[in-house]
């Protein structure tokens, strides 16, 4: 009996380790990611077919009581239009912006990351969002345009609702639990969810060590906020082995030589490029990353 805790225990640390995924970014730093569940995809598309059905509704009484009786045929045409754009760019709007995920995803706490490490590109987003439209859009359009004509028949429905199932199954048949669209775009869905805020890393070192290195500004403008956030989640990490990665890789980056105390080289780094750039700030000055230039 009292083994059953221990077993149980075991089991789902064995579950979630096997969710776990190497991310590493283009520093080098190694963050661990967990995939996300079929079913918490599922809920999230969920979410986002409802709020979109939801928007269609409004457009659609807005359309109804707004026009003349005339303009029935316009209306129509409006309408099509407006729901092309919104299945079509709902999806590729929200996750080309700076949470990566859509009002779904957010909800039940997922996003989408590049599966290289580096930031999400547009040909990504788009070309793991267009292949929606063949796994769910485009069966569904073309069993609605046959039933109009009447061509419609159980072979038909067959058919579409198996290719259907087919495209949209796949992420239940590979351990990443990646969709087509995935696949083809090269991301992952990972666990987004938010934590209890943890201390200022800046505040605790308010009080500089006297021996611990000073940076120029030409050193601290290499890198830009992105690089400040990632190089906190290092900090806060505790791993010594990617400290150093890091540190080396900062070290190498500014010129400096690889050697000294790893954790004091980036504590004193992060504290001197948070001020700089809070400093920046003051004077309407930001460099979201490394690859923008300074304002």
């Amino acid at each position: 009996m009292t083994a059953a805790p221990a077993i149980g225990a075991a089991r789902q640390a064995a579950r979630r380790n096997a969710k776990q995924r190497r991310f590493v970014t283009p520093e080098g730093i190694d963050l661990q990611l967990e995939i996300a569940s079929a079913g918490l995809r599922f809920s999230a598309l969920l979410i986002d077919l409802t709020l979109m059905l939801v928007i269609l509704f409004a457009v659609t009484l807005i359309l109804v009581f707004g026009l003349p009786g005339g303009a029935g045929q316009a209306a129509l045409a409006l309408w099509l239009v407006g729901f092309f754009l919104l299945r079509n760019f709902w999806f590729i709007a929200f996750e080309l912006g700076p949470r990566a995920a859509t009002p779904g995803k957010r909800l039940v706490g997922i996003r989408v990351v590049a599966r290289d490490g580096g930031r999400l590109t547009v040909s990504s987003v788009v070309a793991r969002n267009l292949v929606r439209e063949m796994e769910i859009f485009l069966p569904f359009a073309f069993l609605a345009g046959s039933a109009e004509q009447d061509l419609v028949s159980t072979a038909t429905v067959v058919l579409a609702l198996l290719w259907t199932l087919i495209l949209s199954c796949f992420l239940l048949f590979n351990r990443d639990r990646m969709r087509m669209g995935d696949l083809i775009g090269g991301t992952w869905v990972v666990l987004a969810r938010r934590s209890k805020m943890q201390a200022d890393i800046g505040s605790a070192s308010a009080h500089p060590q006297a021996d611990e290195p000073q940076f120029t500004p030409a050193e601290l403008a290499v890198y830009g906020v992105y690089e400040l956030q990632e190089l906190e989640r290092v900090l806060r990490q505790g791993d010594t082995a990617l400290r150093r990665t890091v540190a080396d890789t900062i070290r190498t980056k500014i010129g400096r030589p690889l050697t000294g105390d790893d954790e004091q080289f980036l504590s004193a780094y992060y504290r001197q490029l948070k001020a700089r750039m809070e400093r920046d700030l003051l004077f309407g000055k930001r460099r979201a990353n490394k690859y923008e230039e300074p304002q």
